[in-house]
């Protein structure tokens, strides 16, 4: 008995054998067959491999590559006779078809380099020699871009966009796909030509072989007719489940890990099931928000037969398996649907999904052909429905924790801002994490006597104590100004009220506290050094528009804030403010605003420390005036466009998106 089945084994359909992993074929593996008889060699199993470029010229690579693969196999070695004894047209068609359409869907949907597999098994006098097609990309799912629509090939000229993978489940006898860490692998079985070969031409060569060099139009392919698809039975033993359960274990915890979308979780949990240790299987997921009326929904059907996928959800979607109580994740006997595609019998099993104390889900599987399901396999299959109950329930709370920070976030910054008279404004907000609510906050509103404010402002750390100074922050700073403060003014009582309510946050904390503070220097986890500290680095400034259409003026003032610029429409660019100390550090600590005039063309520009201290490798954005170099480019252009450009020079400046909250504000004098 064999070991249990790697990832790549583990692809086989029921109705033929299993194809093996590229890995572990070659000129020196055996084909899977009934073992040899004593002193008997295995006969090779014919294999050729390649790797290929992500772009469109891959699917024709690929045809002249199993072309040539197949003509090499039709013609005898120097060891022997052919390995490919008889290849009819219609089969090397149909395999350059196949390989077509795997190909394409893999440059289209991956862009990687593809890897091509092409194995010939040999038959015997149950099974038919086939021809297995693996093709594997490291599947990013990003679309191809910027590559030419046609290509033409010196046999056959297509369409490079494919047909979709509906040609592949006509012509092969089955196919599927596997995932594993950071690899996509969809292969293809293609039984060979069965019978006798017709009769030799003129020149002795068979009719319709290898040698006519022809392949026709694929676009015929969609309604070629699968081969009949014949079973091979599955076995397992307890030496089969022994060697193989960790790493089948390993493998699921690792796919599963760092997922958060809890149908993507059902979808490789089925997959990771079929065909490995069942033939089919359904799971139903609960709401997550409970409730005595909250009907399960069916998030995934699958089987090993791509055929038998719809008339199996049509079969279990009527009503979900109803167990009782007292089976807390352990099988349950159910069943076997009355579905022709299924066959006439089987083992099912239905099984809690529990996490916490707390069933999130229902899963049901089967097995057709035996009465029974052995003991080793439901206590495997039991292991790994842990492991995907915990990855459900780690999803749904991450769901939660990002839906709370949305919903927080739109309440901490302005539902829209203020339309400032002659003045052209755009602003950019980007957090970092969206289960996080950000630290970067903006606004733009109307303040006393006919004065525009507009703030932009970065509050220490993230999450909820960096929204708990944003929701104070944002509230203070406008009714200060409405009450019709200067702009120094109102940084310094701000940086009162900040203070205050930093030193009455930390008084509670002490009063809470149960123990009294150990001796020595504050810990990071001390209430007087932690999480209460409020520190604000802020931008604010207020917009006077002249009525006779002079200069708007301009007073500003930046508290630990990364200072504005401003370009001139010549495309000179220099600071537009004063360094001062950050809001919330010093008890009366005073500030000092700076005044200028923005003429018809001049651009002011705010952005937070994300956008200056974006990292690439040991260098930052901002590192010798990277910014002021960013925007010297931008004369000319509308506050909407150098927002836009801004932005796109910081994400292009990292290989990795950014870590920090990224925020800026464009105010463009009209």
């Amino acid at each position: 008995m064999g070991p249990f089945p790697a990832q790549r084994d583990s692809v086989n359909h029921p109705c033929a054998p299993a194809p093996r992993a590229p890995e572990e074929t070659g000129p020196h593996t055996a084909a899977h067959a009934p073992a040899p008889a004593p002193h008997a060699v295995p006969a090779p199993c014919p294999t050729a491999r390649t790797s290929l470029p992500g772009n469109s010229l891959a699917p024709g690579a690929a045809r002249r590559f199993i072309r040539a693969a197949l003509a090499d196999w039709a013609e005898p070695g120097p060891q022997g006779p052919a390995q490919l004894t008889y290849c009819g047209e219609e089969f090397v068609y149909e395999a350059g078809v196949l390989v077509n359409e795997l190909v394409t869907n893999a440059v289209v949907h991956a862009g990687t380099t593809v890897d091509l597999l092409c194995r010939l098994e040999s038959g015997d006098a149950t099974e038919p020699a086939a021809l297995v097609i693996e093709v594997s990309d490291h599947h990013p799912a990003r679309a191809l871009r910027g590559a030419p629509r046609r290509v033409r090939d010196d046999d056959l000229a297509a369409f490079e966009q494919g047909r979709g993978l509906h040609v592949v489940a006509a012509l092969a006898e089955c196919w599927g796909i596997t995932y594993r860490t950071g690899l996509k692998t969809v292969w293809a079985r293609l039984t060979a030509d069965a019978g006798e070969p017709p009769p030799p031409d003129a020149d002795g060569h068979h009719g319709g072989t290898l040698h006519d060099g022809t392949l026709h139009d694929g676009a015929r392919a969609a309604g070629t007719r699968a081969s009949a698809p014949h079973r091979t039975p599955r076995r397992h033993d307890r030496d089969w489940v022994n060697r193989g359960a960790l790493s089948f274990l390993a493998e699921a915890s690792d796919l599963l890990a760092g997922q958060f979308d809890e149908d993507l979780i059902a979808a490789l949990a089925a997959q990771l099931l079929v065909p490995r240790l069942a033939d089919w299987c359904a799971i139903w997921l609960d709401d997550a928000a409970g409730g005595p009326l909250a009907a399960p929904r069916l998030a995934r059907v699958w089987h090993a037969r791509e055929a038998a996928v719809e008339p199996l959800r049509a079969a279990v979607e009527k009503e979900p398996p109803r167990l009782s109580a007292a089976a807390r994740g352990g099988p349950v006997p159910m069943p076997w649907p009355s579905v022709a595609e299924l066959g006439a019998d089987g083992a099912a099993l239905a099984y809690r999904l529990v996490t916490g104390g707390r069933e999130v889900g229902v899963l049901l599987l089967g097995q057709a052909g035996p009465a029974r399901i052995p003991d080793e396999i439901t206590g495997l299959v039991e292991d790994f429905l842990r492991r995907v109950a915990l990855a459900i329930g780690a999803a749904r709370q991450y769901t939660r924790q990002a839906t709370i920070s949305r919903v927080l976030q739109r309440g901490l910054l302005p539902s829209r801002v203020a339309e400032i008279p002659g003045i052209d404004s755009a602003f950019i907000y980007q957090p970092s994490d969206e289960a996080l609510a950000g630290g970067d906050f903006y606004d733009v509103f109307p303040g006393a006597e006919g004065r525009w404010c507009f703030a932009l402002g970065d509050v220490q750390g993230s999450g909820p104590e960096a929204a708990v100074v944003t929701g104070l922050a944002r509230p203070w700073l406008r009714l200060l100004a409405r009450e019709g403060h200067a702009v120094h003014e109102v940084l310094h009582r701000l940086n009162q009220l900040l203070v205050d309510d930093a030193t009455e946050a930390a008084e509670a904390a002490v009063r809470l506290t149960p123990a009294p503070l150990p001796a020595g220097p504050p810990g990071p986890h001390d209430p007087l050094e932690g999480p209460q500290a409020r520190f604000l680095s802020l931008l604010y400034g207020e917009l006077v528009p002249d009525a006779d259409g002079g200069p708007v003026r301009c007073t500003l003032a930046s508290a630990g804030h990364p200072l504005p610029l401003l370009l001139r429409p010549d495309g000179s660019v220099r600071a537009a403010a004063v360094p001062q100390i950050l809001l919330g550090v010093l008890e009366g600590a005073r500030y000092e605003s700076e005044s200028l005039g923005l003429d018809p063309g001049d651009i002011l520009l705010c952005v937070t420390d994300g956008v200056t201290e974006r990292r690439s490798g040991g260098r930052m954005f901002d590192d010798a005036d990277g910014l002021a170099a960013v925007l010297s480019g931008c004369a000319g252009l509308t506050a909407a466009a150098v927002a836009e450009r801004v932005k796109e020079a910081v994400y292009a400046f990292g290989d990795t998106p950014p870590a920090d909250d990224l925020a800026l504000l464009v105010l463009r004098a009209g």
